[in-house]
């Protein structure tokens, strides 16, 4: 793991780093002061390459970091940190981008376990309405951006009730012939990552790898229960608890969704961000659910309301009377 940076340490001549607010294999992330613009807070992602890269390796490796870094400082969405610099220094690699403040989705489930309670469902729709937002803002671009590491630890919600989808080291490129350019390798997190992910830079990977995640983090923020990995899944289908079973509040429209989006072969999800988004929050299409049918109603049930028998005792009548003056005049 490479060596953090000390706190009051200035880099490029403008951030002062004061604390570590992350941390991975490849480096951490660290919480700055803009000195050159007074009272601005931002993070700064480090991204160290490995020493045995040669020098001809560390060349095209940081070609491609400048590459990619360009493309994510031009994204600008209200649920998505702004990436305002990027630079190198010592061989590792910095991006800088918007500090967000707030406790991440992840601890908020955290403390409601610890009270024995459940995420209310409609907070958690509420906050997948913005997560869609955004994601559906990284595939519309050209070439479409996927994430590759959505989960709760990854959405912060702020102090004014906005949702920041963090943390870019998974981003990855759509190229127009289907192929996949890593942008600041990784792999994402078992725990919400789709069997085709499980190739890294080999598996192909699109817009439904990102539908399965953000399914997972849904069913662990309104279970406070881990899915169970795609892996095990292949193995154990039956492993997959619904999550209606662990938390009966939850709707069972909600659970259709996380589920279809949960479904192990791409085919069988959603095929993008509108369709999930309209699963969950909008109305239902069953056509397009798998394992949804429509109830069998009785006509009793149809006219269960003394209303509803008197409209349609009204419209009866009617139709004699119509009938009725038709065959006089005839």
């Amino acid at each position: 793991m490479p060596t953090p940076i000390e706190p009051g340490v200035i880099l490029r001549d403008r951030y002062k780093i004061h604390r570590i607010i992350g941390q991975g294999g490849m480096g951490s992330i660290y919480l700055a002061e803009d000195i050159r613009l007074e009272g601005r807070q931002c993070a700064l992602k480090e991204v160290q390459h490995e020493s045995s890269l040669s020098k001809e390796a560390l060349k095209q490796a940081q070609d491609q970091f400048l590459r990619e870094a360009q493309i994510l400082a031009r994204l600008d969405h209200p649920n998505l940190p702004k990436v305002s610099d990027f630079f190198s220094e010592e061989n590792r690699e910095y991006l800088v981008m918007d500090y967000v403040p707030g406790e991440d989705l992840r601890t908020l489930m955290i403390e409601a376990r610890q009270k024995n309670k459940f995420l209310a469902e409609s907070d958690v729709l509420g906050w997948s309405t913005q997560l869609a937002d955004a994601l559906d803002y990284l595939h519309q671009q050209d070439p479409p951006i996927l994430h590759r590491d959505i989960k709760p630890s990854n959405l912060k919600l702020t102090p004014s009730g906005l949702i920041k989808l963090v943390d870019f080291g998974l981003v990855k490129l759509m190229a127009s012939e289907e192929m996949t350019i890593t942008i600041l390798q990784g792999r994402g997190t078992a725990l919400y990552t789709p069997l085709e992910q499980y190739g890294g830079d080999t598996g192909h990977t699109d817009v439904r790898s990102d539908i399965y995640a953000f399914g997972a983090t849904l069913y662990h923020l309104l279970t406070n229960s881990a899915p169970v990995e795609a892996r095990e899944r292949f193995l154990r289908p039956e492993s997959l608890i619904p999550p209606r079973q662990i938390n009966p509040a939850i709707s069972g429209k909600t659970e259709r969704a996380i589920l279809w989006a949960l479904k192990l072969h791409p085919d069988e999800r959603p095929q993008n961000i509108d369709e999930f988004r309209q699963s969950l929050v909008g109305r239902e299409n069953p056509a397009t659910q798998p394992g949804f049918s429509l109830p069998q109603m009785t006509i009793a049930e149809l006219v269960s309301t003394p209303i509803d028998r008197i409209l349609i005792a009204f419209a009866l009548l009617m139709l004699i009377v119509t009938l009725l003056v038709t065959l006089l005049e005839g």
